[in-house]
């Protein structure tokens, strides 16, 4: 493949306006009304509100991340293993629906499938003697994560403000108004909580108390107390019943505190009154503008490592639920960039060190049984919703869900042992607060045993991107016992004795061929994440010094894994024989694991199956439901297509209901399953990411998928890359990367792929490795294993050239590069 070089001008010092403050603000003419996704959210990964904005009645709806349904429990079904041998023999006979009815009596669960997160209820404000508003304005500032509304009545304007405090565990709101005596209000708290009590403590204190529900056949003992306290300058503030009224007062402050009875998955020992007291009580005695600024701090020092500048329109002028509606047809590319932080800034508010993993909906949830129980979905979404952490440096919002990883690898090991009779740990798809692991909802979703593997790879990915080997140490037991469960439960395939996971299923896809059942052998995702954890141990024991022997059985292993094979329709196999349908459009593509967030598939090593991804692409086509939008955004960034991954941009933003298969979003630019799940948005955050960034093959993509919308120039600071190495700054202008400065945290050797080519400034070690794209094949880094040819001709695609450097560094220098 021949590169021709253009004579281009030199852009030297180049400096693109940071991401302006109005730009990084969702904002709104109307109230929510009562509408839940028009409301605003607000978190500091331990208490979540959603704020609606009300003139009358303000609505501020509260969530803990404690309060689940339930208490600690198991739901292991232990007749799996008598039945294991006969299911396996009935797939392998190709008799999947006799196997699935064996599995929805021995395998699934006969207990609990999982409890619910639950919100712990509304505080309202009732303004009686405000009717008639004007001039109306509300907004939630995604830099300070604080939501704002302010408005008129008659010649008075009012103005408030909240924000989930993050160093002081509370949701704190300010009340004020532009003339003395103005306000008056009467403060009440609500719950749909069977077991709760609403009472008026001493010092006109607001008290809700309650336990969470009983869920299929678990009790419910989490024990929350929600208090709420009134700071207010002039006026006056008493009791009324179970509420609390305020009087010609010029300015109020409200400190509300939540806590819960909950310590870890095991015990609930905690006393949640207490707790709850200790947070007001530190927290009512300190500044209001004091408190504001220290939140705005720690929130800042995550939020502003990484900023993205595109650009802006007269487009961007407008209301956000304006812009929602018109972003398909305008050119808005600072609504990309938005949308982009938002994701950053909901994982922010969802997952602290600390607390609890972000859910199906993060830490935001109105519901008392919501859908999915918005639990943690561990086929996909709990997954997606960490894919922008370490990418975005944000590598301390990973912490709550690398925990619950190493939780899980605690109960799963009697999982494993009881049902499956196999050592090391695993996890089925989903799970909850009690870090649950049987299989749930029946066949066709519940008996993938894959949770546990696909999690295990975020462990190895935060090395990945830290280097850190005292990490890898401590979680090596939990990635090494993952391998273990494979190890002991693959079987010989008899047709072509392979290994294979069976029973395994190709995460929710049921296909005709099948008998209309989603249970096999051997699917290619199984295979695909059974290859990646054998790797990630086989790197870590060779990265720690240990267990050489225990490391070369795995090769071993790995080796019988099947390969990924091409099928009649040039598609990349969903499962080992060749039955995808072209006119399939399932919203799951399980099988492109591999593409992403795997790097199985590539474009320089792999290039037919790389090939066969993009048919399988194209064949299921692009509308679906949020999340899985959002994984398509990925791989078409991971095709180097950067116009189709923004056409997914599009389909994603807009508004419910103009998509004729499903998804969007909501006004609040939540991701519109529907219903409402995060995924969707941290799956585009990730997406985005793709597109201007790559950590893979050993090197950073700089510019891989460009779209022409985002072409005319931009600029981003703050991405991590695998190796600890750091974009501090990356511009480009007409599609052409102007210059980039690297940091290396770590050391040792930087790979840069680039679009054009560059110099390095200063004196270092810079050498091009190639100044073409070198397509060697083999199917993976280390394994080489024919390709499965089956009637296909599939060839290679052409890829757009790129240049490739090698350049070695030192330990926390910078190397500034510029276009040449």
């Amino acid at each position: 493949m021949k590169i021709y070089v253009i004579g281009i001008m030199l852009f030297f010092g180049i400096s693109l306006s940071a991401q302006q403050t109005d730009d990084l603000k969702l904002w709104y003419k109307n109230p929510a009304g009562t509408v839940w996704e028009n409301a605003l959210p607000i978190g500091n990964g331990f208490q979540g509100a959603m704020v609606y904005g009300n003139i009358e009645k303000e609505i501020f709806q509260l969530n803990e991340s404690t309060v689940w349904s339930g208490s600690p429990n198991r739901n292991d079904n232990p007749d799996a293993k008598q039945a294991l041998g006969e299911i396996r023999k009935l797939i392998f006979q190709g008799e999947y629906k006799k196997a699935e009815k064996l599995i929805n009596e021995n395998i699934i669960t006969k207990k609990s499938h999982g409890q619910m997160f639950q919100p712990v209820g509304n505080l309202e404000l009732n303004f009686s003697d405000q009717h008639d508003f004007k001039e109306y304005y509300r907004e939630l500032d995604i830099e300070k994560a604080v939501a704002k509304i302010s408005y008129k009545v008659g010649d008075v304007t009012y103005t408030r403000e909240a924000f989930t405090s993050f160093p002081d565990r509370v949701v704190v709101i300010k009340l004020s108004a532009d003339k003395p005596g103005k306000l008056s209000f009467t403060a009440a708290f609500t719950s749909q909580h069977k077991k709760q009590e609403i009472t008026v403590n001493g010092n006109n204190e607001l008290s809700l108390v309650g336990t969470t529900s009983d869920h299929e056949g678990v009790e419910g003992k989490v024990k929350f107390n929600a208090l709420a306290k009134f700071k207010v300058k002039g006026g006056r503030v008493n009791a009324s019943g179970n509420s609390i009224k305020v009087e010609g007062a010029d300015a109020v402050v409200i400190y509300v505190s939540i806590a819960t009875n909950f310590i870890n998955y095991k015990d609930i020992s905690g006393k949640e009154t207490v707790l709850a007291k200790s947070f007001l009580n530190k927290a009512f005695d300190k500044n209001y503008d004091k408190m504001k600024q220290a939140h705005i701090a720690q929130y800042q020092k995550y939020f502003k490592r990484v900023t993205l500048d595109l650009g802006s329109s007269t487009a961007s002028k407008v209301p956000t639920d304006e812009r929602l509606a018109n972003f398909r047809n305008v050119s808005d590319p600072s609504f990309v960039a938005l949308y982009y932080q938002y994701g950053r800034y909901l994982l922010i508010s969802s997952s602290q060190p600390g607390g609890q993993p972000a859910n199906l909906q993060g830490i935001w949830n109105a519901g008392m049984k919501p859908a999915w129980d918005s639990k943690y979905t561990i086929n996909i979404n709990t997954e997606m919703n960490y894919w922008p952490a370490e990418k975005t440096n944000l590598s301390e919002m990973h912490e709550p869900l690398l925990k619950m990883i190493r939780e899980l690898g605690e109960t799963g090991k009697e999982t494993a042992k009881v049902m499956y009779g196999a050592r090391g740990w695993m996890a089925h798809h989903n799970t909850d607060i009690w870090r649950i692991n049987g299989a749930v909802d029946g066949a066709t979703w519940g008996v993938w045993n894959a949770g546990g593997g696909w999690l295990s790879q975020h462990l190895w990915e935060h090395y990945l991107y830290t280097g850190d080997k005292g990490y890898l140490e401590s979680v090596y037991e939990t990635l090494k016992g993952s391998a273990d469960f494979y190890a002991d439960f693959l079987v010989k395939d008899p047709a072509n004795g392979w290994l294979v996971v069976v029973p395994g299923n190709s995460p929710e896809n049921s296909p005709a061929a099948h008998q209309k059942s989603s249970v096999t052998a051997g699917s290619t995702m199984d295979n695909q994440i059974v290859f990646d954890i054998f790797t990630s141990v086989i790197k870590a024991s060779e990265i720690l010094g240990k267990n050489k022997q225990y490391a070369d059985s795995l090769k071993t292993l790995r080796n019988m894994l099947p390969p990924m094979q091409i099928g009649k329709h040039n598609q990349l196999q969903e499962w080992q024989d060749d039955v995808d349908d072209p006119k399939d459009k399932h919203r799951h593509i399980s099988h492109l694991y591999g593409l992403y967030p795997s790097n199985q598939i590539s474009a320089y090593r792999t290039p037919e199956l790389f090939a066969a991804a993009k048919n399988t692409l194209l064949q299921r086509g692009d509308i679906s439901t949020g999340w899985s939008m959002g994984w398509k955004v990925n791989w078409w960034a991971k095709m180097q297509d950067g116009n189709h991954a923004y056409s997914l941009i599009q389909n994603q933003l807009t508004p419910l209901g103009v998509n004729k298969d499903g998804g969007g979003t909501y006004n609040n630019l939540f991701d519109a399953h529907p219903p409402f799940q995060i995924d969707g948005n941290f799956g585009c955050t990730s997406g985005i990411t793709e597109m201007l960034m790559q950590s893979s093959e050993d090197a950073i993509h700089l510019l891989p998928a460009l779209p022409d919308a985002l072409k005319n120039y931009g600029e981003i600071t703050g991405l991590k890359a695998h190796g600890g190495f750091e974009i501090k700054d990356m511009k480009w202008k007409d599609g052409k990367l102007i210059a980039v400065s690297i940091q290396s945290n770590l050391g040792g050797n930087l790979r840069l792929r680039t679009p054009n080519e560059i110099i390095l400034k200063g004196n270092a070690n810079f050498k091009t490795a190639s100044g073409i794209n070198s397509n060697v094949f083999y199917q993976t880094n280390d394994v080489k294993k024919p390709l499965i040819a089956a009637t296909s001709d599939i060839k290679p695609l052409d890829i757009v050239p790129t240049y490739l450097y090698d350049i070695e560094t030192e330990k926390g220098k910078i190397y500034n590069f510029s276009i040449k």
